[in-house]
Formats: C-alpha cells, sequence, structure tokens
C-alpha cells in the first residue's frame, strides 16, 4: 500500500487524483476497519491509518474515508478548541480547498463558504492567489495550507490574503516543515528542474523550503502572529487517538 500510493502521489497531478482517489480509498477503508484510531472529522474508526507521503510515506497518515491526514485533524481539534468557527456564522476563503474539510465547512457556513484555487476542480473560483478577486475586508476567515512553497512570490500572496480580510478578522496558513529546520527561508530561483527541486526544496513542485524564519515573513506581509504550539495542550491518548502530528506549530495570522 506504501508503494501504490507513493507512486500516484508522485505520478498523478492533484487535480485528477482529487477526481477519484476519495472514491477508490473508501473502498480500501473497508479492509481497515477497527477501533484503534478516530478521525476527529468525521467520527469514524480504523484499526489504522493508511501510510501517506511522496518519498517516505508515513505511517497511521491518511483516513481512507475524509482524506484527512495528521495536520487536518489537528487543525479541525485546533478550530474547536481555539476558535468560534464552529458556532459563529463567518464569510469564509478557503484556498487550495481540502477534501476533509469541503463539506463540513460548507455545512456550517453555507453560500458564505468560498473555495478558490488555481487548478483544482473542485474549487468554486479559479483563483491565482497573487491577485485575489475580492475586494478588500470581504472574509472573517480564510485558509491557505501547504501554498506558499508553491508560489512564486509569498510575501504578495500572504498580502492578499491580509487585504480580503476584515480588521480582526484571521488566517490558517500552514506550509511543510523540514527537519531539523534551517535558520532561514532557502529558496533559488534558478533551480527550476524538478529533480534538483526536489533535493533542495522536499518536493519536486516547490520553490523554497521554509525555516525557522517563516512567522517573521508573515509579519512582513502585515499579520500579527501567534505560534501557536496547540499539540502540547493535548493528552498523549488523544494524540495517538487521533494519530496527530507532534511538531505541528499552528500559525495563527491576525488582521
Amino acid at each position: 500500500m506504501k508503494k501504490i500510493i507513493s507512486f500516484f502521489l508522485r505520478k498523478v497531478p492533484r487535480k485528477y487524483l482529487q477526481h477519484f482517489s476519495h472514491i477508490v480509498l473508501k473502498m480500501v477503508g473497508v479492509f481497515y476497519q477497527g477501533n484503534n484510531v478516530t478521525c476527529p472529522i468525521n467520527g469514524k474508526s480504523y484499526r489504522k491509518f493508511l501510510p501517506y507521503g511522496r518519498l517516505r510515506p508515513r505511517p497511521n497518515a491518511l483516513c481512507p474515508d475524509s482524506l484527512s491526514l495528521e495536520r487536518h485533524r489537528l487543525l479541525w481539534l485546533y478550530l474547536r478548541a481555539k476558535t468560534d468557527f464552529f458556532t459563529a456564522k463567518k464569510e469564509v476563503l478557503h484556498i487550495a480547498p481540502e477534501l476533509c474539510f469541503m463539506k463540513k465547512f460548507e455545512e456550517l457556513h453555507g453560500e458564505a463558504y468560498i473555495t478558490a484555487d488555481l487548478e483544482s476542480p473542485l474549487a468554486k473560483v479559479k483563483m491565482d492567489v497573487h491577485r485575489i478577486p475580492f475586494e478588500e475586508n470581504t472574509f472573517d476567515v480564510v485558509f491557505c495550507n501547504h501554498v506558499m512553497e508553491h508560489v512564486t512570490d509569498d510575501i504578495k500572496a500572504m498580502s492578499e490574503i491580509r487585504r480580503v480580510l476584515r480588521p480582526g478578522g484571521w488566517a490558517i496558513l500552514q506550509i511543510p516543515l523540514f527537519y531539523p529546520l534551517k535558520e532561514t527561508t532557502y529558496e533559488d530561483t534558478s533551480i527550476t528542474d524538478p529533480k534538483e527541486r526536489e533535493i533542495a526544496f522536499g518536493q519536486d513542485d516547490h520553490v523554497r523550503m521554509y525555516g525557522k524564519d517563516y512567522p517573521e515573513r508573515l509579519r512582513q506581509a502585515g499579520f500579527r502572529v501567534k505560534e501557536d504550539n496547540f499539540i502540547q495542550e493535548l493528552k498523549e491518548e488523544e494524540v495517538k487517538r487521533y494519530a496527530l502530528p507532534k511538531d505541528e506549530v499552528i500559525y495563527f495570522c491576525e488582521k
């Protein structure tokens, strides 16, 4: 299973995977029935989650039904514990929307929940994050996870997200972190070969590898940033039950 998932992640573009992967994995999930781990997003339990990753698949990572990964399950718990996202109606922009969240978020916020992406067939709006086609002060919340490592100008993209947020609004902008973290973000526009990018930036479609200065880049775009180690507040049995990432910091960005 590790090799199969790794092959598809490496060889099939994301926009095509989004068409059929959830159907196939739901069928696979029948063989993972059990009660050792639970996805908090859909409440379903399994003996273990599926492996996931392009190069070195992580064990116990992917929920076969919701398609949540470790970081998605942590973010769901964070939103419930630390925000009013589930209790107050919000105008929400979800950039590069994760399938595990979309139906749930739309049920919560209805037509005020807008999904956007440059390529995704699942998104309502086709959009370049460098030029967000909404007026300033439009949204209460913006989600944009695992996108900044792909874009040409991340500070510009962050600034656009801040622009469309209302004063007092907030965004969560997660990125992949490769440990041990570099002191500063590494980027080199002369590296264009996919294989060389994979070596330099951790994935063949990344254009930078973020370091310890990521929060400062967010502040440079104008955000007030809270680096929340929410995972440290959870009990060990919760971390195990939900198969959560132990080194994920939530970047909570306010306007």
